[in-house]
């Protein structure tokens, strides 16, 4: 079992994609289409292509921390960081798009911003790749948590 988390980690970030396509594609068809958005924002397809490399590349940080901090008594409280943080940034796409609450869709937005942040600060020490690997991840949160907070302001 020592190797289950090769296998492990990718199932739980497809589960996180899985989930957020399937919510989105469920709650967004006429009301986010009926939504002012911002002139920067990206066509469906660019978000969801982002958010594939980000949820391959947060894998592999997560299964290269693992591998690094075996052992680490640090290891099980960010290995939970990590599952919080895709168990958080699913929960998004519930709230914004099936509760249709874009003002509380940016706090959630926030604080995905502020665990992927977090989690680079305390990979660093042992694993500096997963912190890099996690950079893509905090520049786009960033990105949509400003998105969020537009369209929510913009729709008010």
């Amino acid at each position: 079992m020592k190797k289950a988390h090769y296998v492990l980690i990718p199932f739980f970030y497809m589960l996180v994609a899985l989930s957020g396509k399937l919510l989105t594609a469920g709650g967004s068809a006429q009301w986010y289409q009926g939504l002012q958005k911002p002139a920067y924002t990206p066509p469906g397809s660019i978000i969801g292509a982002v958010w594939t490399a980000i949820y391959i590349l947060t894998a592999f940080a997560f299964i290269t921390y693992v591998n690094r901090a075996r052992g680490s008594r640090a290891l099980p409280l960010v290995a939970g960081l990590f599952l919080l943080n895709g168990v958080i940034n699913a929960s998004w796409s519930y709230v914004f798009f099936v509760m249709r609450s874009p003002g509380l869709a940016v706090a959630v937005a926030a604080l995905i911003l502020l665990t992927v942040f977090a989690l680079a600060v305390l990979v660093w020490p042992r694993a500096k790749e997963s912190s890099v690997l996690l950079a893509p991840y905090l520049a786009w949160t960033a990105f949509a948590t400003l998105l969020t907070y537009r369209i929510y302001e913009m729709n008010l």
